[in-house]
């Protein structure tokens, strides 16, 4: 750590970002290997998890449909978000191999926003999902269409590379002539952003914005689509169809809290906790971050049928 020593005394010289050191959990170093061992089988979950539900939905035709392929999308999301940090994490863990490259910071950094804006989408494509098969079930095959659904996906890619893409190139415009320690467990753009000696207005108005435009546009169109489920739900006749029709969403409503309930718990804590300390603030960026690509398999393994039954037979060593 003399080298990051070093480059945290640098205080007022503008230096070569080449190379950055990112801290882990500060003031837990002491614990960092009792530390990985939660985050190490959290990762092995998500790992197993998502690997068996692709499998799941690749291999079972009955399982060849709308809403299990935005389920397998949402799986590779969480592969994604979870192999760009946890092995550098644990590296950290265990190694105390606390180095990464300028140029790595900010492509960890790229596909940590980027698939972190297309998970949310993903949930918005899976909440009008339900909207269709629910509301207008003789159309469903139509409206959601192999093409369509690809097509979802793709415009899902497109906007996350199209707002995230400047934030690499805002950050390597910008000295960097204070510490070169990253107080994190991973490249994120504030926590990069923190390091650098200019006027980042700017950046922070785009980060700060485009986070708002993305959380506040999709929950919108998805609690839209949920009114109108919800009063299509409760014209049905009977009760029995009601809650029938209801329980095809519970899945999908798990995922979405699995996934904005740690990120708003995080934002209340940053913006309102001001002594808390620093070590818990990095644990929560940590849960909001390996929570959901843990839960999602899990919750969609227990509640779709179809896929609890195919993984049953799967782990008993049997086929169809």
């Amino acid at each position: 750590m003399s080298q990051a020593d070093n480059l945290s005394g640098s205080n007022g010289t503008v230096s070569d970002p080449s190379v950055f050191f990112l801290t882990g959990i500060p003031g837990l170093e002491a614990l960092h290997l009792w530390i990985s061992i939660p985050f190490c089988s959290v990762f092995s979950v998500a790992l197993l998890g998502n690997c068996t539900l692709l499998y799941v939905i690749k291999t079972e035709p009955s399982l060849h449909k709308p809403m299990f392929y935005f389920l397998a999308m949402l799986a590779v999301i969480d592969l994604v978000l979870s192999t760009t940090t946890m092995p550098k994490i644990l590296s950290i863990f265990w190694f105390n191999s606390r180095e990464i490259s300028f140029n790595g910071c900010l492509v960890q950094m790229f596909f940590l926003h980027s698939f972190s804006i297309m998970q949310s989408a993903v949930l918005l494509a899976m909440a009008f999902d339900r909207y269709v098969a629910i509301c207008n079930p003789l159309r469903y095959a139509i409206i959601l269409s192999n093409s369509v659904i690809a097509k979802i996906g793709l415009a899902a890619l497109t906007r996350a590379i199209l707002l995230v893409i400047p934030l690499p190139f805002l950050l390597r415009r910008l000295p960097y002539c204070r510490s070169h320690v990253i107080s994190h467990c991973y490249c994120e753009h504030m926590a990069v952003l923190n390091l650098a000696c200019a006027n980042t207005r700017f950046n922070n108005i785009y980060g700060i914005v485009g986070a708002l435009f993305i959380v506040v546009m999709d929950l919108m169109f998805i609690s839209l689509s949920y009114v109108n489920i919800l009063k299509a739900v409760l014209s049905l006749a009977s009760k029995e169809e009601q809650l029938k029709a209801l329980g095809t969403c519970v899945s999908h409503l798990c995922a979405i809290l699995v996934v904005y309930t740690p990120v708003v718990l995080s934002s209340i804590i940053h913006r309102f906790g001001h002594q808390v300390a620093p070590h818990v603030l990095i644990l929560m960026a940590n849960f909001y971050l390996l929570f959901p690509p843990m839960m999602n398999p899990i919750v969609y393994g227990v509640k779709t049928k179809q896929i609890r039954d195919r993984v049953l037979l799967l782990f008993r060593g049997k086929s169809f």
